[in-house]
């Protein structure tokens, strides 16, 4: 068991530690731009310095290519992102706490997108970057125009169904979420030129992309305190599993030296055998205590009736008194006489 919590604890410092360094990865990335690529800089022909570079990021304020979508419940609201969601919400009854736990599940969900640029503030003619793939983004900022919540209708009937079979519905939550043409976005990805259309699109070497209504500076702190967060985790678990390995390696370096010491005492037996053997003229001496194995048997003890022990080794066992072969509590002790 000791060993398996090791084995899992390890795998769990590896883990963190490989998300703390994707973590460290993407902050890093994000240090050698602390002013963000403006977008008249591209026009003005500096895209070629950072051409090479897979990731950037880039701010500007949305702007429709095509017709922009409308929304179905809100006037005069337009975006080029839509996502539509029904989710259930429901409670459970737990069999295991006896109690009743909010359950939420997303029964139908649709997303639209149309085309669009970011352009910058000032709505400079000529002046735009392409955004590719917006629902590839790991972080992609959609404001909530519309959210109702319908709350289910039920019977006394239905409402000792519900209690016996364990699942009672709440309602039906609609929400609609969209990203509204002129929002303000940073974007960090990775920047191509295709003919005259300068492109953000997710980055090909595994760098996550960003469509954030975050400012880069906020972006920035967010990312780093990932980063802190991830480390923090990483190193605690890390000590966990060097205390458990320590723990471990103490326990073997006991069962060491008690195998040590078990093998010391039984070398010091047989030569205690031996010297017995020799001063007898060849013949162990039967009557030896098992303990010292020079003096005579002098003890009978009861109420195992066991001779084995001279009286000094019998007053130098420790309390409570057992005896050295069966491990029986002596109760009582008789002298013997060899005659």
């Amino acid at each position: 068991a000791q060993a398996v919590l090791l084995a899992a604890s390890t795998a769990i410092t590896a883990l963190l530690y490989s998300i703390y360094r994707q973590k460290a990865r993407v902050a890093h990335g994000l240090e050698p731009f602390p002013v963000v690529l403006s977008l008249q800089a591209l026009v003005q022909g500096l895209f070629t310095e950072h051409l090479t570079c897979p990731w950037i990021p880039v701010a500007g304020v949305v702007r429709s290519v095509k017709d922009t979508l409308s929304s179905q419940f809100v006037e005069n609201c337009k975006g080029v992102v839509q996502r539509l969601t029904l989710q259930e919400h429901k409670m459970v009854w737990n069999r295991t706490t006896h109690l009743w736990n909010d359950y939420e599940k997303i029964i139908h969900q649709r997303t639209n997108t149309t085309p669009f640029d970011l352009v910058p503030a000032e709505d400079n003619a000529g002046v735009a970057v392409r955004v590719m793939k917006p629902l590839d983004a790991a972080e992609l900022s959609l404001e909530t125009v519309y959210e109702k919540f319908h709350p289910s209708v039920q019977s006394f009937t239905d409402v000792i169904g519900h209690y016996i079979s364990g699942e009672r519905p709440k309602g039906i939550q609609e929400t609609e979420q969209m990203l509204k043409v002129g929002t303000a976005l940073t974007g960090v990805g990775e920047l191509v030129l295709d003919n005259a259309t300068i492109k953000l699109q997710p980055p090909k070497q595994g760098m996550p992309y960003y469509l954030s209504s975050l400012d880069f500076e906020s972006l920035l702190q967010k990312q780093e305190s990932s980063v802190r967060f991830w480390k923090i985790l990483t190193v605690v678990f890390g000590f966990a599993t060097c205390a458990i390995l320590f723990f471990l390696l103490r326990k073997q370096y006991r069962h060491h030296r008690e195998r040590q010491h078990l093998r010391q005492m039984q070398e010091e037996f047989r030569q205690a055998q031996e010297r017995l053997t020799n001063a007898e003229g060849g013949e162990i001496l039967k009557n030896a205590c098992v303990v010292c194995l020079s003096s005579t048997k002098s003890c009978v003890f009861l109420e195992c009736g066991h001779v084995c022990s001279c009286h000094e080794c019998y007053q130098a066992l420790p309390k409570p008194k057992k005896c050295p072969i069966c491990r029986q509590g002596i109760t009582r002790v008789v002298p013997l006489y060899n005659s």
